[in-house]
């Protein structure tokens, strides 16, 4: 049974999608990725020579900065930029580029739910807009449980806000992938092509594994999107590096 929903959606329907590449001329790549009224504006600049501190110099260095619509960045944000630049790093191909850094800034335009999930679609559109070497693509989407423990997909601002708990799942796009399965390389984890996983509230574990069957079968037409606006390039990007 759905849970009833305001703006009629069902419990596993995503809101409508939006993804804009190249947007902004002097970022080496950049784009607009709108989730419903979630809008997230991505822009990648470097490879630039040098890494962080206590960063290897024999990979590349992913540098996630995250700008809020209004006001200072907090611990949320923070967290965010955590989150984003673990996931990055193991999409990424950072052998191709050592010790370079590559800033990827997260303007936040409109938060109406489901923000980081949001955030991590943008920032892979707009490294793939920059042609930065990558594993593979990814795929984000946000699961909710209701007081009732109804899976909830995609929840908006006002949705997010009445739940028990949120999930956030990240999720390889093995359409795009540009290595071969024999190729994994070591420590990657790849069980059921999660990448990432991230969890806010309590839900017992029977929850977390149906959240993370609806996600599953939520990223399809998700990845479809993605594939169509975003396929094109990569495919000019993986010869260019063969």
């Amino acid at each position: 049974m759905d849970e009833k929903r305001e703006d009629g959606r069902s419990a596993t329907q995503l809101r409508p999608l939006s993804c804009t590449r190249s947007v902004l001329n002097r970022a080496h790549g950049s784009a607009s990725f709108s989730q419903g009224e979630t809008k997230i504006l991505a822009a990648v600049y470097g490879p630039r020579a040098g890494t962080k501190k206590n960063e290897n110099p024999e990979k590349a260095c992913i540098e996630v900065i995250w700008k809020p619509k209004s006001g200072q960045i907090g611990k949320a944000e923070k967290e965010y930029e955590m989150i984003l630049k673990r996931t990055l790093q193991n999409i990424c191909l950072l052998n191709v580029h050592p010790n370079t850094t590559t800033s990827i800034i997260i303007q936040v335009v409109n938060d109406d739910g489901s923000l980081l999930p949001c955030a991590i679609n943008a920032a892979c559109s707009a490294l793939v807009d920059a042609g930065f070497p990558l594993k593979y693509l990814a795929v984000a989407v946000s699961c909710s449980l209701s007081k009732h423990e109804y899976c909830i997909m995609d929840p908006n601002k006002l949705e997010e806000e009445k739940m028990k708990a949120l999930v956030y799942l990240v999720f390889r796009n093995s359409i795009l992938s540009v290595l071969d399965e024999g190729s994994k390389q070591e420590g990657e984890s790849i069980e059921n092509g999660i990448i990432t996983s991230v969890t806010h509230g309590v839900m017992t574990v029977n929850n977390y594994f149906q959240c993370l069957e609806q996600g599953l079968a939520a990223i399809k037409p998700l990845s479809n999107f993605l594939r169509k606006k975003l396929q094109w390039k990569a495919q000019s990007d993986v010869s260019i590096a063969g």
